[in-house]
Parts: structure tokens; C-alpha cells; sequence
């Protein structure tokens, strides 16, 4: 929200407890409540909008149930309300170590790590399966820093886990990365790494 709150262009933002956000610029983005995985709330929230990002996650709900759920509510929602954009966030572990080999399958990958993995797996899916103009990106497969405020720059790639990049990336550098795609789309209907 932060990084949105920067740019020219006004936006509102969807959360479940507005609360949680009192540092935002309200006079840029206006912090409502409301409900990812309901379609009604995402057609209500998106209506007179350009472009919807979703970076929520829910981690009281399995992920196999939270993130498809809330992808069919987006395709849905958006298309209610003559939406026809979405960035979203992914996860660095749907990436490709070699030409269709995920990261999240290869051997040793952590199994409590994989479920929440291909719960993203399976809003792709979703995503996939519709007719929305679509994005995910996806940032490296490392510990991002919630911490830093970012570099301010970052790389592209395909659809294969960076073979150059940092060890560490920050949130606020996906954030810039998320809200750069969203003014200016640069990709259709496909999941991109983001890294240093």
C-alpha cells in the first residue's frame, strides 16, 4: 500500500481489518474492509477501476482452499465489474529450475512449504482457466526482507528461478515491481520472476 500511495494515480485498497494500516497516505489510497475470496466484495471494491492487484493471504485457511477460492472470486468480481486487468503476487517456488521442473518439485523441497506452494499452484490454475488479462509476480524463491525499503530497482525474467540475483529480496522492491506492472502492463496471462 505504501508503494501505491507514491504514485499519481488514486487507488483504493481492499483489507480485511482496515486497522492494520494506519500509515498509509489516506489522501492517495483509501483503505476500505472487505473480502478476496467473495466476488460481490471484489466487484464492489474493483467497480470504477482500471486494474486490481491481490497480494492477500490468509494463513488460518489451508492454502489449497484460500488462494483457488479467492482466484475464482477475482476472475468473477473483476469480470462483474468490467475489470478486465490483475496483477497478482506469486510464490518463487512455482518457478522452473530446469524446463518444466518447479522448483516446489523438486526432491527436498520442504513438504510444509510445498502445500502453501501449490495452493499458489492452483489459483495459477484458476487464473489460467479464465479469460482475464492476467499476471503473477513472482518474487525469487528467498526470505523476503520486510524490513528494508528496497533498492528501488529489480530485474524481470521468464519463468525460471533467477540464475543471478541476491540472496535476499525485500517486500518493498515486490511492491514496486507489482505496482509498476499494474500502470504500465508489460505481460499477458503469465507468471514473471522478479529479482536484483
Amino acid at each position: 500500500m505504501r508503494e501505491s500511495s507514491w504514485r499519481p494515480e488514486p487507488g483504493v485498497e481492499r483489507v480485511r481489518v482496515t486497522g492494520r494500516y494506519p500509515d498509509v497516505d489516506g489522501g492517495r489510497v483509501r483503505v476500505v474492509a472487505g473480502d478476496v475470496t467473495d466476488a460481490g466484495s471484489v466487484a464492489e471494491a474493483a467497480a470504477g477501476h482500471d486494474v486490481a492487484v491481490q497480494v492477500a493471504a490468509r494463513l488460518d485457511v489451508p492454502a489449497r482452499d484460500f488462494f483457488p477460492a479467492a482466484a475464482r472470486a477475482l476472475v468473477d468480481g473483476l469480470a462483474g465489474a468490467g475489470v478486465s486487468r490483475l496483477v497478482a503476487l506469486g510464490i518463487g517456488s512455482l518457478l522452473e529450475v530446469a524446463p518444466g521442473v518447479r522448483l516446489v518439485d523438486t526432491p527436498g523441497f520442504p513438504a510444509d512449504a510445498r502445500t502453501f506452494s501449490l495452493g499458489h499452484a492452483a489459483e495459477l490454475e484458476v487464473f489460467e482457466g479464465s479469460a482475464l488479462d492476467w499476471v503473477v509476480i513472482a518474487p525469487p524463491p528467498v526470505i523476503l526482507d520486510a524490513e528494508s525499503p528496497g533498492t528501488g530497482r529489480y530485474r524481470v525474467g521468464g519463468n525460471r528461478v533467477p540464475a543471478e540475483g541476491g540472496a535476499a529480496f525485500s517486500y518493498a522492491d515486490v511492491a514496486r515491481a507489482i505496482v509498476d506492472e499494474a500502470e504500465r502492463p508489460a505481460h499477458h496471462r503469465v507468471q514473471v520472476a522478479v529479482f536484483t
